[in-house]
């Protein structure tokens, strides 16, 4: 009985071998990583909003429909409960990659908008913070398309003959992933006119369109 169980066991860790079950625990791990990375980067961006929020209230006539924008995106992208479960939502995927680029929309703008304002942009403070949001924009970006290519991976192999059929026995699924065209569209950041409007008048008024 014990050759034959042997034997048994022998020829089911050959077959899932031979099925892709060991690419699929490997590409799962490598998802997990890139997706603990993005949100890594994600919330160090969150978390340099409030000291950039306090900076630019310091400008006191700036444009404080901009500044509140901000502030409620930043609280709607650190709403969505982030847990490694999201990767397998694709609802709720959707909503945190929503809600992540209108943080980066309402920034974009932020840093537009305060082009208007030199002695913000004397700042060192401002400066600073400008300088590090830029950074973490630019990991974020590199941690976004590490994860893309991840699930591409893995998606392929749930996709892909024989995989497909381990896939299908072990209940392994498509996973959501980033929209990278959208995700460009949302970081487009605003036009800006310095010609057709004055910068500003007494009333508020800014010479931004959009």
């Amino acid at each position: 009985m014990r050759p034959f169980f042997s034997a048994f066991i022998l020829a089911v860790t050959l077959l899932l071998t031979g099925c892709g079950y060991n690419t699929f625990q490997t590409s799962d791990e490598q998802i997990k990583a890139s997706w603990s990375e993005v949100l890594n980067q994600y919330q160090r961006r969150a978390d340099l909003v409030p000291n950039l929020v306090n900076v630019v209230k310091g400008e006191a006539k700036f444009e404080q429909d901009t500044l509140t924008k901000v502030i409620e995106a930043r609280s709607r992208a650190t709403s969505i409960q982030a847990t490694p479960e999201l990767v397998n939502d694709p609802a709720t995927f959707q909503k945190f990659q929503q809600a992540q680029g209108q943080l980066t929309g309402a920034l974009s703008r932020l840093m537009a908008v305060s082009e208007n304002y030199p002695k913000l942009k004397a700042n060192q403070g401002f400066r600073d913070l400008q300088a590090q949001l830029e950074g973490t924009e630019n990991r974020i970006t590199v941690a976004r398309n590490r994860y893309i290519k991840s699930v591409q991976d893995y998606n392929v192999t749930v996709r892909s003959f024989p995989s497909n059929l381990t896939a299908m026995v072990m209940g392994y699924t498509l996973k959501p992933n980033f929209s990278v065209e959208n995700e460009k569209e949302i970081s487009k950041p605003p036009s800006v006119s310095f010609d057709s409007v004055p910068l500003k008048s007494e009333s508020g008024s800014m010479g931004v369109t959009q």
